[in-house]
């Protein structure tokens, strides 16, 4: 707020930064609306939850607590680096992939330098660009999702970070290999790209031509890949995820990255996590057969929606869409209105467990 008493003290960029708004406790809004037996939808979060082996880990780490963690993650760097094919060296450890976003920013954005990035974009690239006070490019969205061409005509000498989210979030729209591949090749090597695939593990199984851009890094030494275990690994609560680069800017990266940023109870639930494939593909199997569940009741209910290959799925209504989420809420179903991304009507619903997505449908059928 700008009648904040110290905003004249504050860096650039703070005194118009809007905090990003989480979504209420489900306890809260138990409590607020006197309901109960709520399902939430809000956040896009792993139905499923962890692998069994994560909670047998964990089990034995409770002795530890009163330990630093390992400051360097040294044995979650050498697993992901043997998966990825890449040195431990390219590997920066993130409190979440958020954490690693706010690192790039800190690192290569500063004043009169630029942040670009598509309409509809991951609320946490203007967030952290701005609080580093550099100069928002927001390019305009085709079909829902990343116009490349458009992108690379914005890139001037200022540019320092273009933000890809492949999918997006809020909206579920993917890049194909080619297209970002070409994309990359026309960026000048002295602009940082970062790609965001914190929702890798929903698509790739399901579309051949979907990307896994870390295999591209050394064609690339000004890419910057960004994974998380928060999503189809089932550890949102936990916040841990990483980034893939170059080494050389890994190694600033970690320069700037808080000392312990990842728990130890994060590090040993990612290895655990990363050791049952089973679980993550049942999680990616229930999703496949819950985004279908969905659709076929927004076709039924008359909706329209963006096709998702994420977790989640928005529905376009013709009215706003916080109105329509109050009503829910009042129903015990808990969805994420969207409209501050520029989606007029958007409600961002996750795909949950079967019966979890029925009672939204129902819910939704009764609000409208």
């Amino acid at each position: 707020m700008n009648d904040n008493r110290f905003v004249s003290r504050a860096a650039p960029g703070i005194a118009h930064l809007q905090p990003y708004v989480p979504g209420k406790p489900v306890s809260e809004l138990e409590r607020e609306l006197g309901i109960s037996d709520s399902i939430k939808l809000a956040s896009n979060e792993n139905p499923l939850g962890p692998s069994p082996r994560v909670r047998e880990v964990l089990a034995g780490e409770f002795d530890k607590l009163a330990r630093y963690p390992d400051g360097g993650a040294w044995a979650l760097r050498e697993t992901l680096a043997k998966r990825h094919g890449v040195a431990p060296e390219c590997i920066t450890i993130g409190n979440g992939s958020n954490d690693v976003l706010d690192m790039i920013a800190r690192v290569f954005l500063w004043p009169g330098r630029e942040s670009l990035f598509s309409e509809h974009a991951f609320a946490v690239y203007p967030l952290s660009s701005m609080a580093v006070g550099a100069e928002l490019r927001v390019v305009p969205a085709r079909d829902y999702g990343h116009d490349l061409g458009a992108m690379v005509e914005r890139i001037t000498p200022a540019t320092g970070v273009v933000w890809i989210a492949n999918p997006n979030n809020p909206t579920g729209t993917w890049l194909d290999r080619d297209t970002l591949r070409a994309f990359l090749e026309q960026v000048p090597a002295e602009v940082i790209v970062v790609v965001d695939e914190a929702y890798f593990e929903y698509v790739a199984p399901l579309e051949p031509d979907y990307p896994e851009a870390s295999q591209w890094l050394e064609a690339f030494p000004n890419l910057v890949v960004t994974r998380t275990f928060s999503k189809a690994y089932g550890l949102a609560a936990l916040r841990i995820g990483y980034g893939l680069s170059h080494p050389d800017m890994a190694d600033l990266l970690n320069r700037v990255r808080q000392p312990f940023n990842a728990n130890s109870l994060a590090q040993a639930a990612a290895l655990a996590a990363l050791d049952d494939p089973a679980h993550v593909q049942r999680g990616v199997d229930l999703n496949r057969q819950g985004m279908a569940q969905l659709e076929a009741g927004f076709r039924t209910l008359g909706l329209r929606w963006i096709p998702s290959v994420g977790n989640f799925i928005t529905v376009l209504l013709d009215r706003p869409a916080s109105e329509v989420d109050l009503a829910l809420l009042r129903l015990g179903v808990i969805t994420r209105p969207v409209e501050n991304y520029g989606l007029k009507g958007g409600l961002r619903i996750s795909v949950g467990l079967p019966e979890e997505n029925a009672r939204c449908l129902e819910a939704l059928e009764q609000v409208l």
